[in-house]
């Protein structure tokens, strides 16, 4: 036998109870709730979790391509970093979504530990804005044009007419953005309506009393909002239930704090594959949650028992949901602001430092970017940056072992170019599955961009391996360059490390102008290779090189070759996404054919420089 104690309409005391042994009694609940009551309120569900889900979307639409990114800049002070939080979290209606944002940039390597605490502590202040928007739900109706239904009725219509004729995409958004409001609130009606009929069932009246109890009531809320994967959609549901009129405070108050602790569930499982700082940021947002609850249960409690609040026990409306949400989430942050740090000490004792975690943590390519195109193009942006770095210097340090051969530095390039490699293989794959994201055609251009120039970046660094074998042979082998050679080789150097930084610069500053001097470059440079082969083949002839020196000279030559034909399909790759309004096979053809003006600037500039040079004597630099 189980016993219940719960209240009566006018406010006495009331023992039930139902035998264990005794089939469940069906018969009473569908007297009071019926199949379609059971039906409208699945379908109520559904329109509110759809439309909670679509309004999030629309919004980080509506606010601009740049909203997730704002998360990524560092900030410095903690309060600026709570507001950060809090803000983002009212735009995208998902305090676990900035979250999971906050776990990538510290796995990433973008935000510091501490400075994720702060977001995290403003995610759940953000999420409160949900809670007060669904109370509009529960306004008291009135007739005509100014009722509630009528209004959402009225947002309805005017999304849809804005997302059909509208003219661009922000237009658009806004339509669906008006659309998934009234989904929203209609979802938030159908689920208020279909639960009415439970104010007056004994067994629900009987079940839910039992949560008055505050522990049963914490885990109740926990579990509820960690299977279906919202704070702000529980929040939503338990203010349905509200409008009966069977939820009193006393019910309310742990069922939310359970709420935000369940909410903790998605960013827990998005970390299961982060770094150890990715873990810690996780691990951060459930014991904020759990020592915020601990610390506001035992504060609010123990006033009560001395206090006695006289409405503890009064049925509460909807928008008391959302004080106790906003109370709880407002006191939690400023009960544990000044404890930022003990808080990131508890996660990194949790999850503690070993000697071997100190050695590959240069990954920015989250998979959690993956739905946010924009922050996930930034992040790609960055390893691009670092790709051209490491090939550029590979490139670098393997025309130095021409003048001073240096088996460590050897060593070395060979061990880049497997970070190269590496490189490669990640940022492709990320792009490729990045493609598959509904992008901007700015978007579309860049991702197309870094896909050209990977494999350009790959293939110089690939060509500097084989100057560094070509290094090693000439001096395991004692072999010299002619005097002649050796200045034809320095000539080839110097032009070769010009165009790689010019590549370098303009693909990761996206600079136009830069990227515009490296066709002309690259002209100077073929010119210039033709020239210094010519040169060769005379030494040939006069015996002043040996034949099996000549081989490797003029390996260097197709090297240097293939080097300059890389860097200037990087600079046309930059070019078209700068042109993308421009007809950018027609700007090309006129950079091909030197009928651009600042093409033939450069290509003078670059002429005088390296194909009129005096005959230097010294050694190679």
């Amino acid at each position: 036998m189980i016993y219940f104690l719960h209240k009566t309409k006018d406010n006495g005391l009331v023992v039930s109870a139902i035998h264990i042994g005794s089939p469940f009694p069906w018969k009473d609940l569908r007297k009071t709730m019926v199949i379609a009551d059971v039906i409208s309120l699945l379908g109520g569900l559904a329109f509110f979790l759809y439309g909670m889900s679509l309004m999030g979307d629309s919004m980080k639409k509506v606010a601009g391509n740049r909203l997730e990114t704002i998360l990524s800049q560092l900030t410095s002070h903690r309060l600026k970093a709570i507001a950060l939080g809090a803000v983002v979290t009212a735009v995208i209606q998902s305090s676990s979504a900035t979250s999971v944002m906050a776990v990538g940039f510290v796995n990433s390597g973008l935000m510091k530990l501490g400075q994720a605490i702060g977001i995290i502590m403003g995610a759940n202040i953000g999420t409160t804005v949900t809670g007060w928007l669904l109370t509009l739900a529960g306004i008291e109706e009135s007739t005509g044009l100014f009722s509630s239904s009528s209004m959402f009725a009225l947002a309805a219509f005017v999304g849809i007419v804005l997302h059909m004729f509208g003219r661009g995409s922000v237009k658009k958004n806004i339509g669906v953005l008006l659309i998934a409001f009234s989904l929203l609130m209609t979802g938030m009606k159908m689920m208020s309506a279909a639960v009415a009929p439970l104010q007056e069932s004994p067994l629900f009246l009987n079940a839910i009393t039992m949560v008055s109890n505050p522990l049963l009531g914490v885990l109740v809320g926990t579990l509820f909002t960690a299977i279906i994967q919202s704070n702000s959609a529980s929040v939503g549901i338990l203010q349905a239930l509200a409008v009966t009129g069977t939820v009193t405070w006393d019910m309310a108050l742990p069922l939310v704090l359970g709420m935000n602790i369940g909410a903790c569930a998605p960013v827990l499982l998005s970390a299961i594959t982060a770094n150890k700082n990715g873990r810690r940021t996780s691990i951060i947002y459930l014991y904020y949650n759990l020592v915020g609850t601990v610390v506001f249960m035992a504060l609010f409690y123990g006033l009560h028992a001395i206090v006695q609040f006289s409405f503890f026990q009064d049925p509460l409306a909807p928008w008391g949901v959302a004080i106790i949400n906003t109370v709880f989430n407002f006191s939690a942050t400023v009960i544990l602001t000044p404890f930022i740090g003990a808080l990131e000490r508890m996660a990194v004792a949790t999850f503690p430092d070993s000697e071997e975690d100190e050695e590959f943590e240069e990954n920015l390519l989250d998979e959690r970017f993956l739905g946010y195109p924009p922050l996930a193009l930034e992040q790609c942006g960055k390893t691009v940056e670092r790709m051209a770095s490491a090939s550029v210097k590979n490139l670098e340090r393997a025309m130095e072992l021409f003048q001073n051969f240096n088996p460590e530095k050897f060593e070395k390039i060979m061990a880049r170019e497997t970070a190269v490699d590496r490189y490669e293989d990640r940022l492709g794959n990320y792009l490729v599955r990045l493609n598959s994201q509904e992008l901007s055609q700015r978007e579309t251009l860049v991702t197309s961009e870094y896909l050209h120039c990977l494999t350009n970046l790959e293939r110089i660094s690939d060509h500097a391996v084989s100057l560094a074998q070509l290094a090693e042979e000439v001096r395991s082998k004692g072999m010299t360059f002619s005097p002649d050679g050796q200045r034809d080789i320095r000539r080839c150097i110097e032009a070769v490390r010009d165009i790689v930084t010019l590549a370098q610069q303009a693909l990761t500053e996206e600079n136009m102008e830069i990227a515009q001097q490296v066709e002309p470059l690259e002209e100077v440079i073929s010119t210039l290779l033709e020239s210094v082969k010519t040169g060769h083949i005379r030494r040939l002839q006069r015996g002043e090189c040996t034949l099996e020196m000549g081989f490797v000279f003029n390996d260097c030559i197709n090297n240097f070759e293939r080097v300059a034909a890389h860097c200037s399909n990087i600079a046309l790759a930059v070019l078209e996404v700068q042109n993308s309004d421009l007809q950018f096979h027609d700007y090309t053809r006129g950079i091909r054919q030197g009928d651009q003006p600042e093409f033939r600037k450069w290509l003078d500039f670059y002429q005088k420089k390296y194909l009129h040079l005096p005959s230097p004597s010294g050694q190679l630099v």
